[in-house]
């Protein structure tokens, strides 16, 4: 009987070991089945989004960082394409979005933005000086983006070019001149120059030496 109650403080503290493994075992069990939940759920709510309509919103005047972080915001992504000159408008705002405001796309599409230069764009001076008349030289300046004020008349045929004035000074083709710089193209008024003047002489001051001699040759005879 003795030995009895000796043994069962022993027993007892084994289903206490017992116990205590077992609620572990169910404890980690448990932690193991909420983390496979939450990551199932985390999967499936990534991998519905990834084929989501969304719709994409206006960003143009913006800055680029507002930009980007409305189209981030919205799961798009943001590149910039281009660069284009407003005066009116501050540097690096964007002037245009390749993908129209309210237009419904799949998140993770790329919207790529123009943004506004911060420095005046320039153009090349083409080669129509002493080479084109005024209308077409006129066309061709304004086609490319110059602007073209009155024309100034200079002495020389009519209606052709014989220079272009930017600033009060002459440039010459090939040169960069900025689009914000008026254009005066010097334009021929028809009338000629002192050095152009046509000499008029007698019929008799255009008889030659020879037509003399020829001349005098008949009056002898």
């Amino acid at each position: 009987m003795a030995g009895d109650h000796k043994g069962m403080p022993l027993r007892m503290n084994e289903m206490k070991i017992r116990g205590l493994y077992i609620w572990v075992n169910l404890l980690i069990m448990a932690i193991v089945v909420v983390l496979i939940v939450l990551g199932v759920g985390i999967w499936l709510n990534a991998y519905t989004r990834h084929n989501e309509a969304i719709k994409v919103p206006d960003v143009c005047r913006m800055s680029v960082s507002d930009a980007r972080y409305a189209l981030e915001q919205a799961g798009l992504c943001m590149e910039v394409g281009d660069t284009g000159y407003v005066k009116t408008l501050p540097s690096s705002c964007v002037l245009k979005q390749s993908v129209d405001a309210g237009s419904v796309v799949k998140s993770g599409k790329i919207v790529r933005v123009t943004i506004n230069s911060g420095r005046t764009p320039t153009l090349t001076i083409p080669d129509v000086i002493d080479n084109s008349s005024y209308r077409e030289a006129r066309a061709r300046l304004m086609s490319m983006g110059f602007k073209v004020g009155e024309p100034q008349q200079v002495a020389g045929e009519r209606d052709w070019v014989y220079g272009i004035k930017v600033r009060g000074r002459n440039v010459v083709a090939g040169e960069k001149v900025s689009v914000e710089d008026m254009l005066t193209i010097q334009v021929g008024s028809g009338s000629r120059g002192e050095d152009d003047d046509m000499n008029f002489f007698d019929d008799d001051e255009l008889l030659s030496s020879d037509d003399e001699l020829l001349l005098d040759d008949l009056d002898e005879i």
